[in-house]
């Protein structure tokens, strides 16, 4: 599973995953499998059912959370807090280039109260560009401050 990227321990995020990819996540220790591709995005992509299943047959946890291009609600960003919240151990996400899985968990950091500065660096070092979504970043971290 080369192409898995580590944004940060603990978080990794992954282009569209194969059936293999699961054993080979389940023998690097991720505990969790967050999927975030919504199912026949593209043709030919594995049904995201059919890895949920694999992956319970392999002792991991799984959640849907799949994202669209139309963007991220606030419903999904506290869908995966909630799941970051309660993982068992390290946490793979993936969608169709890891693009959106790294937004949404940078999305649920700031909601949390990470800065977004260190978010985005974090991504970028990762491969990853946040710069469009800082705005979204910044309302996250303001409203984690005003709690």
């Amino acid at each position: 599973m080369s192409k898995l990227v580590e944004v940060e321990t603990g978080f990794a995020v992954s282009p569209q995953l194969e059936p293999g990819d699961l054993d080979q996540a389940a023998a690097q220790g991720y505990r969790l499998i967050v999927n975030n591709r919504p199912d026949d995005e593209e043709s030919g992509q594995p049904d995201g059912a059919s890895l949920a299943d694999q992956a319970k047959r392999l002792g991991l946890d799984w959640v849907d959370i799949p994202v669209t291009h139309a963007g991220f609600s606030a419903s999904q960003v506290e869908r995966l807090t909630a799941a970051l919240g309660q993982a068992d151990g390290p946490v793979l996400a993936y969608c169709r280039s890891g693009t959106r899985s790294t937004m949404l968990w940078a999305l649920a950091q700031a909601r949390a109260g990470r800065h977004p500065a260190e978010l985005q660096d974090r991504a970028s070092a990762a491969g990853y560009d946040l710069a469009g979504l800082r705005p979204l970043l910044d309302q996250q971290y303001a409203a984690a401050a005003a709690r």
